[in-house]
């Protein structure tokens, strides 16, 4: 039971009595511990197999766990809980349900079906979605349960109108909820959670069935998950300073966790730090044993996560060490820029694989945010190197990319119904399945296009005035884009479809992180638009088109390639999905300050800690060879931007890099070619643009008086931002906003 394992792996198998946190760092092989200790329960010390609760966070560790402990006790695991914290609340509500008014058979409504009834609720409710966009209220609710808020307290806490908009809507979204006998995927925690609370012989009951309580990857719960587990080992006593005692403790089981703060990283998912990092307060006779020990790195890769991880303020000291040797140093590589950067990675795929007998499979590459997969992807096509993104959509296959080339495809050919009805009610604008059918209807009686039974859609039988509304609205829209479309290139015009139909502006007016990333892919897409019009300065926008078409549909290729040549492929993924995985070589690319760090968190101490860890994460997934890219340019919203390199690397000792380009000279020829503030007006059928500089007053004709931000890019395709103050911030093309400069 004991061999193998390093002293403190052992004794952290063989604690017993108090808690015990087992701070485990990457690669340090907690898993093992976790199954050898609960191993050790049943043959040391007696304990039946049905007093212990094993939870871990994803179904597939749950899995590995459970295979690792039958292997080792064989078919008496069966009577043990080894599963998410999901599955193990809905055990409980469904014997329980009851009791909190619920069948027992009761429904469990997925993120889509929250979605959809918070949709149906916004339109009892008659709010306009592009003010109280229902995905950000579903984003919001989800926040309130794992803070464990109910709606009778959020609407005693709101303050103003959208704080009491929202409460009225979780509530009428709650009761909806329960009249159908169903819960979301929030409600399964925070059920379990009051029914705890509320009947406390239903605790005890669990709390004297369940006398060993495991938990893994402590560092990512939220406080509900947090307040589920006390609840479910009973309360430690408490005592004032001097002594007095304040709350008598339960019974307690014995509970044991297993965690990282060093890899911490959601948050934005409502994971709270202070949950492993407060574990000692929260039960003051817990023991803590650290795992340093790691098994997975080399030490050179090990030293630079080290070295980044401290920087962080209020951890607790962790140094990894590994007995496997230095290993070669990481690579640095300084690209001119991101086209440059994913063709070094290629190429280095390609040697590593003639030289030191590496495969595809044994690579990954690693970004900040999923729109980073789009110039990987168009350059393994190009080369032949079979790749697949992980825990994302291929880039040309997610929703936004679809619909905003969707548009452009209708712009470039209205008859193309398959687009055209893709986008008839994208974003929401009250055409509803009725009024299309009837469209339909119309388009089949009079052999029309769809295109054009739209145009006539006062000759359909029985519309609803509101959906005709609807209808001419949309049909005007796409006129007037289509009058503008000439002459105007396909990066601006894709700008404007943004801009024109309000897509833009409820993603940014959203509180779904989600929609930050969708935001980010449609940036992306500009940016593929421009380089297009760089390549082919005489492109029109069919021409554009079918180039992304040639593009996207190449991409189903290389799955193929993997079943035939036995070789894997390159996993392409982000920095958040590639927690818990690990990889002969891995490529940390794009490694600037703005990037990554993202430029949201470069003025907030917490949010820069959080980025820290993700770095630290990246960073120990590699087990041999691990490479750090970035590029001197890159193109942002289809204009340049200058990015200095990330600060994560330069906190990596400068003796373990191997820079492959005099970074100090590519970052000089970066600073060189920086634009001065204000840049020659560009010409615009016309019409004067003005010339601007960050501060400049301006009037708009949509948003009113603003305040210049920033302006980047050159000619065509100046960006400028601009504070309207209450109307927000906002980034438009320059030479076609109606803007007057004051």
């Amino acid at each position: 039971m004991l061999d193998g394992l390093n002293p403190q792996q052992r004794e952290a198998v063989i604690h017993h009595g108090s808690p015990l946190l087992i701070v485990a760092g990457a690669g340090s092989g907690k898993t093992r511990v976790l199954t050898h200790r609960i191993a050790y329960l049943l043959a040391e010390r007696d304990v039946h197999p049905g007093e212990i609760l094993a939870i871990t966070f994803t179904n597939k560790a749950a899995r590995e766990m459970k295979e690792r402990i039958d292997k080792l006790v064989g078919p008496r695991s069966k009577a043990m809980w080894v599963m998410t914290f999901h599955s193990a609340c809905m055990r409980i509500l469904r014997r329980e349900a009851k009791r909190l008014g619920f069948p027992s058979s009761f429904s469990i409504y997925d993120q889509a079906d929250s979605q959809r009834l918070m949709a149906m609720v916004c339109r009892e409710m008659d709010l306009d979605p592009k003010r109280y966009p229902p995905r950000s209220f579903s984003a919001q609710v989800s926040n309130f349960k794992n803070e464990l808020i109910d709606y009778e307290t959020a609407l005693d806490k709101a303050g103003s109108h959208l704080e009491k908009t929202l409460a009225q809507a979780y509530k009428a979204y709650q009761l909806k909820l329960t009249e159908a006998g169903a819960m979301d995927f929030d409600d399964i925690i925070m059920n379990t959670v009051t029914l705890f609370q509320l009947f406390p012989e239903v605790a005890e009951h669990y709390r004297m069935r369940f006398r060993h309580v495991l938990v893994d990857e402590y560092q990512d719960t939220n406080h509900a998950q947090y307040i589920l587990i006390r609840e479910l080992v009973g309360h430690p006593e408490v005592r004032t300073a001097d002594g007095d005692v304040v709350r008598q403790g339960a019974d307690m089981s014995e509970l044991c966790v297993v965690g990282d703060a060093d890899q911490s990283i959601y948050a934005f998912r409502g994971a709270t730090i202070r949950n492993i990092l407060e574990f000692e307060r929260d039960y003051p006779e817990a023991r803590t044993i650290l795992l340093e020990q790691n098994y997975r790195s080399t030490q050179n890769i090990l030293a630079a996560a080290n070295a980044v991880i401290s920087r962080n303020e209020s951890r607790k000291p962790k140094n990894l060490w590994s007995d496997q040797g230095d290993g070669p140093k990481i690579v640095g590589y300084v690209a001119d820029n991101e086209h440059d950067e994913a063709v070094f990675v290629a190429q280095e795929v390609d040697r590593l694989s003639d030289e030191d007998d590496v495969k595809p499979g044994d690579v990954a590459v690693f970004y900040r945010t999923n729109a980073a997969s789009r110039v990987f992807e168009e350059i393994f096509i190009r080369t032949g190197l079979p790749y697949k993104v992980v825990g994302g959509v291929r880039f040309y296959e997610r929703k936004e990319v679809k619909d905003l080339l969707a548009y452009l495809r209708v712009l470039a050919n209205p008859n193309d119904v398959v687009s055209l009805r893709r986008i008839l009610n994208v974003p929401k604008r009250g055409i509803g399945d009725r009024a299309e059918a009837m469209i339909e209807a119309l388009s089949s009686r009079e052999r029309v296009s769809y295109w054009e039974a739209l145009r006539r859609a006062d000759e359909a039988y029985g519309m609803a005035t509101r959906s005709l509304n609807a209808v001419r609205e949309f049909v005007a829209l796409v006129e007037e884009l289509i009058a503008k479309a000439e002459g105007m290139p396909p990066s601006a015009l894709a700008e404007e479809i943004l801009v024109a139909t309000g897509y833009r502006t409820e993603l940014e007016a959203s509180e779904d992180p989600q929609d930050e990333s969708r935001l980010e892919n449609l940036n992306e897409l500009i940016s593929v638009a421009s380089e297009f019009e760089e390549a082919n300065p005489e492109g029109t926008l069919v021409e554009f088109l079918e180039q992304v078409s040639l593009v996207a549909d190449a991409d189903q290729i290389p799955e193929l390639r993997d079943a035939d040549g036995g070789q894997g492929v390159v996993t392409l993924m982000t920095l958040h999905t590639a927690k818990g995985l690990e990889f002969p070589v891995v490529f940390l690319t794009a490694m600037e300050d703005g990037v990554f760090p993202h430029i949201r968190s470069l003025g907030e101490p917490k949010e820069l800690e959080e980025e820290r860890r993700l770095a630290y994460v990246g960073i120990t997934r590699a087990q041999q060879r691990l490479y750090v890219t970035r590029a001197a340019v890159r193109s942002s919203w289809g204009a340049p931007s200058f990015n200095p390199a990330s600060r994560f690397v330069g906190e990596v000792p400068k003796q373990l890099i191997d820079w492959r380009t005099d970074p100090g000279k590519t970052a000089w020829n970066a600073a060189t070619r920086r634009e001065p503030a204000a840049r020659p007006a560009p010409k615009s059928g016309g019409r004067t643009v003005p010339v601007l500089n960050p501060g400049d007053r301006v009037s708009h004709d949509a948003f009113g008086l603003g305040t210049v931000v920033s302006v980047d890019g050159v000619a065509e395709k100046t960006k400028v931002k601009i504070d309207f103050g209450s109307g927000g911030e906002k980034t438009l093309l320059l030479a076609y906003a109606p803007l007057e400069k004051l």
